[in-house]
């Protein structure tokens, strides 16, 4: 704790009490008393009239702010191939440091992976951080971590963004947790408080309930892990320049608990959603599993791909992988479909900008409808077997 209390200048107003935003602080016997639940954010020295609180010198684990800059992306690669999130990344990298006035640097690990650098450097990288060894071939936590955290020692970025891939998930609050920071996770929106240079993460809490923006005011890096598909990547740029840097990677055998003997990958079809340009969905109103077929017959009929509320999937009638909505993926289709789905605000939030939007409800006054192009009120297991049929007769997934 670093905040001071100066016994003979305070009077017991109770002043900082009131200001205080986590109740950390209690007049007792006319003197103010910091409780243990105190962050040291500043809110009561700034109310206190008679000058009696501070903070003192930097705290264990504290840095100089003013010490660390510029923007940093985990570029995440598989198999040499950069994962789509990490150009979405880039592009919103980019707009976070044009408000700041620095660079944007893109970090790279693996093994022959250099011939990815130039690719991230036309999707807005001004540097490019290659860590290529044999050891970093396969993700391992460890190995990934220390070259990481080596790095961010040397360099002090002010923010470091990752994919809130399942990679992502697992790194990121590694890396937190080594350097002493704090880390939000599942980032819908970031943006800069420019007068503090502050990151703004704004991510869903409650069950999705309510957005809460979070900041990270006395520790650096400021770190986010970002849902894909929600940030828009730029189009790349040919004729942008930048350089690579070369990463020493100084790993042990003592750094790393585990060995990686096999990579056996899954036999199923990967649904991909953020990327699919027609998505037909369903919700409660399937009223089981055996639904769903219907909707892959549609979609299949359609060329698209098959999409649930977080009810559907809640329920186990489908795959967390197909969920759409606040606390699923964000989708930017053509045209999306919403069968059955009553349309909550949560799930507004993760396709409210595809372009066209067809909504398949017996009520009609499901909220869905308010939000779609095109509305049909009827039985959907009446409507959804003849639009197939139709879409299958005249050949419109070849068409489309």
């Amino acid at each position: 704790m670093n905040l001071t209390v100066d016994a003979e200048k305070c009077t017991g107003c109770g002043t900082c009490e009131f200001a205080c935003p986590f109740g950390a602080i209690a007049v007792r016997g006319g003197v103010a008393v910091i409780l243990d639940t105190c962050t040291d954010c500043g809110a009561c020295v700034d109310a206190c009239p008679e000058g009696a609180l501070s903070l003192g010198e930097m705290a264990a684990g504290e840095v100089r702010l003013e010490d660390y800059r510029h923007v940093w992306v985990f570029a995440e690669q598989r198999d040499g191939a950069l994962t789509k999130v990490v150009a979405q990344l880039l592009g919103k990298a980019r707009d976070l440091a044009d408000m700041l006035g620095v660079r944007v640097a893109a970090v790279l690990l693996g093994h022959n992976v250099a011939n990815l650098t130039d690719e991230l450097v036309r999707y807005g990288a001004d540097v490019v951080y290659l860590a290529d060894d044999p050891v970093l071939e396969h993700y391992r936590t460890d190995a990934y971590t220390k070259v990481i955290t080596d790095l961010i020692h040397k360099e002090k970025p002010e923010i470091v963004l990752y994919g809130a891939t399942n990679i992502g998930r697992d790194l990121a609050p590694r890396v937190a947790q080594r350097l002493g920071t704090g880390l939000t996770a599942d980032c819908t929106g970031l943006d800069i408080d420019e007068s503090e240079r502050m990151l703004l993460q704004t991510r869903p809490a409650f069950g999705g309930n309510v957005m809460a923006t979070i900041i990270c005011p006395r520790h650096r890096p400021q770190m986010s892990t970002v849902r894909p598909g929600v940030m828009r990547a730029y189009p790349p740029d040919p004729s942008r320049t930048g350089t690579v840097e070369k990463v020493q990677v100084q790993v042990t055998d003592q750094d790393l608990k585990t060995t990686v003997r096999e990579v056996v990958k899954e036999a199923r079809r990967h649904v991909d959603l953020e990327e699919a340009k027609i998505i037909v969905s369903g919700g409660r109103g399937l009223g089981g599993p055996e639904s769903f077929k219907l909707l892959e017959e549609l979609a299949q009929a359609i060329g698209g791909e098959v999409g649930a509320s977080r009810a559907a999937v809640d329920s186990g009638w489908i795959s967390k992988d197909h969920q759409v909505g606040q606390t699923g993926k964000t989708v930017h289709p053509d045209l999306y479909v919403a069968c059955g789905i009553s349309g909550a605000i949560q799930h507004q939030a993760g396709m409210k900008e595809a372009k066209t939007i067809v909504a398949i409800n017996k009520d009609p006054g499901a909220p869905i409808f308010q939000l779609a192009d095109y509305g049909i009120v009827g039985d959907l297991f009446k409507i959804i077997p003849l639009l197939t049929e139709e879409l299958k007769a005249v050949g419109a997934g070849k068409r489309i």
